[in-house]
């Protein structure tokens, strides 16, 4: 994650309000309009924030969405997905029983070690949360 869009996570992870906008995180943060406006763009792409209707006011208005960590994990599943293919196109590739030949295997177990288990995990998540 760029610094830009870190700060401006931990800004709404922090916010003493339920939402802020653009140039208060500017503001607060110290950091050009252009950085803010990207990392709300990348923030708002893997679903980890919102942009929310604010009462009188005409500027737009984001916040951390509820559920946003089980939304970036579930989302996570295209490129968990598009890792375990690659590793196994790289096998393909690779001369058998060759350090590269390993790695890719091990990369390969891994990333469909986790494309079965992280929907589940989520799940769990949920289900945990709702207890709550």
């Amino acid at each position: 994650m760029q610094k830009a869009t870190a700060r401006v996570l931990a800004a709404l992870l922090f916010a003493d309000t339920d939402s802020v906008t653009a140039p208060e995180l500017a503001e607060g943060l110290g950091i050009s309009s252009g950085s803010v406006s990207g990392a709300i763009k990348m923030l708002s792409t893997v679903g980890l924030i919102e942009r929310v209707p604010a009462s009188g006011s005409r500027r737009e208005h984001y916040r951390l969405r509820d559920g946003a960590w089980a939304i970036l994990m579930s989302a996570q599943n295209g490129m968990v997905q598009a890792m375990f293919e690659a590793a196994d196109q790289g096998i393909a590739a690779a001369v058998a029983d060759t350090p590269a030949a390993r790695r890719l295997a091990e990369m390969r177990d891994f990333y469909g070690f986790m494309f079965r288990e992280l929907p589940a995990l989520v799940e769990r998540w949920q289900a945990e949360r709702s207890r709550r």
